[in-house]
């Protein structure tokens, strides 16, 4: 990654990761305004999807009728994903962008892997392949039941692929956003979902404040 000048400090790269109908997206927007508004310049960007090329390959795997290999499905997530990263990620941070992200790895982790049972072996490889030494600043993991989750999802209109998957898909999809934030404490903070929007974009902010030093109290 090129080397920032004194006067552009790189910018940092927050996540928001978690179930269907955790609340992501308006979170995302709510933290973008927040941040603008300490001065900060900001991008809000979503995976699968955030460049051109990623975005062609959204509506193949969130809408197209195929239901994929583990495998091929993973392959597909990580392209796109390699695509955001060159095309948008990077040169935003680089240009000194902070970048909120509506989710990015971790969600493979937890739809390919846990979900469908993809070998984490094969994850970890793509992960090297895709994204290198790469990891977000900080990750905000949204904690919402499924089936709340659900129901609002499917509030928003047509579901999409993973959206008509079953319960137990799910609920394995659940277990395993916990266990990624509780495995890396340091980086992700798991937030209670359920409360209303303001309330949780307040302990939003509290972890963000937390774990990067550019943020004062």
């Amino acid at each position: 990654m090129a080397s920032q000048t004194e006067s552009t400090p790189r910018g940092r790269f927050i996540t928001l990761e978690g179930g269907e109908g955790a609340g992501k997206t308006t979170l995302a927007r709510t933290l973008a305004s927040r941040l603008a508004g300490r001065g900060l310049p900001v991008l809000r960007t979503r995976e699968p999807g955030g460049a051109p090329g990623a975005e062609l390959l959204r509506g193949l795997m969130l809408q197209g009728p195929v239901a994929w290999d583990p495998v091929a499905e993973a392959l597909l997530m990580f392209a796109a994903r390699r695509e955001h990263l060159a095309k948008t990620i990077l040169p935003a941070l680089e240009a000194g962008i902070w970048v909120i992200c509506d989710r990015f790895a971790d969600s493979t982790l937890a739809y390919q892997c846990h979900g469908h049972g993809l070998p984490e072996s094969v994850f970890q490889g793509l992960m090297g392949v895709a994204l290198g030494e790469f990891r977000p600043d900080a990750t905000l993991v949204l904690d919402l039941p499924p089936e709340q989750g659900m129901a609002r999802a499917l509030k928003r209109g047509a579901p999409d692929r993973f959206e008509r998957l079953g319960a137990a898909f799910h609920a394995r999809v659940h277990a395993a956003f916990r266990v990624i934030a509780e495995a890396d404490p340091a980086r992700c903070e798991l937030l209670d979902a359920t409360r209303p929007p303001a309330p949780l974009a307040e302990a939003a902010m509290a972890a963000l404040v937390s774990r990067l030093a550019e943020l004062p109290a």
